[in-house]
């Protein structure tokens, strides 16, 4: 249940942020390694509900969103 509050305070604080002034990059590197932990510790939750589901393939999905991000670190503003 922890888990899932914290993700819940997260996914709040950073909506919030979004509507809010710029961050800095030191800031926003901050908030987004709270945002992916928290997600690390409720994925996994979400994970063993949809285990007996043979139509979820979460690893699939889990290495297509390094493959995004890997993307999007070489992207130019």
């Amino acid at each position: 249940m922890f888990a899932l509050e914290t993700a819940v305070m997260w996914h709040s604080l950073t909506a919030a942020m979004i509507d809010g002034p710029a961050l800095s990059a030191d800031e926003a590197n901050i908030v987004l390694a709270c945002v992916v932990e928290a997600l690390g510790e409720v994925l996994p939750l979400d994970g063993r509900a949809v285990a007996d589901n043979p139509a979820a393939d979460l690893p699939l999905y889990g290495e297509s969103g390094r493959d995004i991000g890997a993307a999007m670190r070489d992207m130019k503003p």
